[in-house]
């Protein structure tokens, strides 16, 4: 059995570090993959070199310029549409698209009668009506979909061959967090993994830096410095002294070691979470979280448990709940055991084998 892989934009982002965990886990089950994504550095980039996998790579880079956009993924959806066809007298091939925006790729399987699994990350509904005509595609042509959280999945229209398979963290990251998790730490910090987009509540997290400045505060930006000082500059923003910005981070292990706290501070009301893998993440390595009140983000988290859900609209609760974290002892402590122990609910082995029945049963 081959499965044919397509990741449109191969960055850090939370679908991409998905993908390259689920591939690891089927390339160790002994599954040839031949994986289709753009140039460039990304988390699926560490999947090179590995036994049984071969890659295809095109050019494709996200701009601030609409219209380059537009003509990039033209150009990519042609591109994946035809180099389909190379599949198309081979048999005991499966098509696995990972998110819903391969579609070049999901017409040609559809054309050539190859089995088609989508992998959900997205909630189409809660974006542009571009985004809701793809998953309307999706929907026609997948043979199965993955969604990642319940929530997420109320509101496709398709009921049948529809699954819920949550995300979850490789082995690997969690032995890496046993080493410094529950270790004190000489300073509070605050950490929020996100990008440039209004919606993700990366000006509200500059705010909060500027109200808190007994705090340290740390921001990775999954984007280039170019794109980061472009934002800073548009927005007139002034970095405050308590404050540090990274641009794109391969590795994000050192920043959750030297976290006291992970935020989420995506606006509900113009995006919402379908999952939210940072939110995992900062689980694993026992932090608590801050989170909206809706979405699949808000799924991980047991209010007042392992985290708090408040949204961004209510940046002064969240202010005031920072300050209750992080200056009581016995709160922050409980709050980091329960994280740590609702972050095994998420299992990696269970995760692989349900893709993997959905794959290929």
């Amino acid at each position: 059995m081959k499965i044919v892989c397509f990741h449109v934009l191969n960055d850090y982002s939370g679908s991409p570090k998905v993908l390259e965990m689920v591939l690891s886990g089927l390339l160790s089950k002994g599954y040839s993959i031949n994986l289709v994504t753009s140039k460039g550095n990304g988390a699926l980039n560490n999947l090179q070199g590995k036994k049984n996998m071969i890659f295809y790579q095109y050019y494709y880079r996200f701009s601030q310029n609409m219209l380059w956009n537009a003509l990039q993924f033209l150009y990519v959806q042609c591109y994946i549409f035809f180099f389909s066809f190379r599949y198309l007298f081979q048999k005991d091939i499966v098509f696995y698209l990972n998110t819903i925006m391969p579609v070049g790729a999901a017409v040609a399987a559809k054309l050539s009668g190859k089995k088609i699994v989508y992998h959900y990350h997205e909630n189409a509904s809660a974006k542009s009506r571009f985004y809701v005509f793809l998953a309307r595609f999706m929907q026609k042509l997948a043979d199965e979909i993955i969604c990642v959280s319940d929530y997420q999945r109320q509101f496709l229209r398709r009921k049948n061959a529809v699954t819920t398979i949550p995300n979850s963290l490789p082995p690997s990251f969690e032995d890496e967090c046993v080493k410094f998790r529950g270790k004190g730490k000489k300073e509070k910090r605050i950490l929020m993994l996100s990008s440039l987009k209004l919606y993700k509540g990366t000006l509200e997290f500059i705010c909060l830096a500027v109200a808190l400045p007994q705090f340290r505060f740390e921001l990775v930006i999954n984007d280039s410095w170019s794109a980061i000082n472009l934002f800073l500059k548009e927005y007139g923003i002034e970095v405050p002294s308590n404050l540090t910005i990274w641009d794109r981070q391969k590795n994000v292990l050192p920043f959750y070691e030297r976290a006291s706290l992970v935020l989420n501070l995506s606006n509900k009301e113009l995006f919402i979470e379908t999952f939210g893998m940072t939110v995992l993440e900062a689980m694993t390595a026992g932090l608590p979280v801050i989170v909206p009140t809706v979405g699949g983000v808000a799924d991980l988290v047991d209010d007042g448990v392992n985290g708090y859900k408040i949204d961004v609209q209510q940046l002064e609760d969240i202010k005031m709940r920072i300050i209750s974290i992080l200056t009581d002892d016995e709160i922050y402590a409980s709050l980091s055991r329960n994280a740590i122990a609702l972050s095994k609910k998420y299992s990696y082995a269970n995760t692989i084998d349900s893709i993997e029945k959905t794959i290929i049963g």
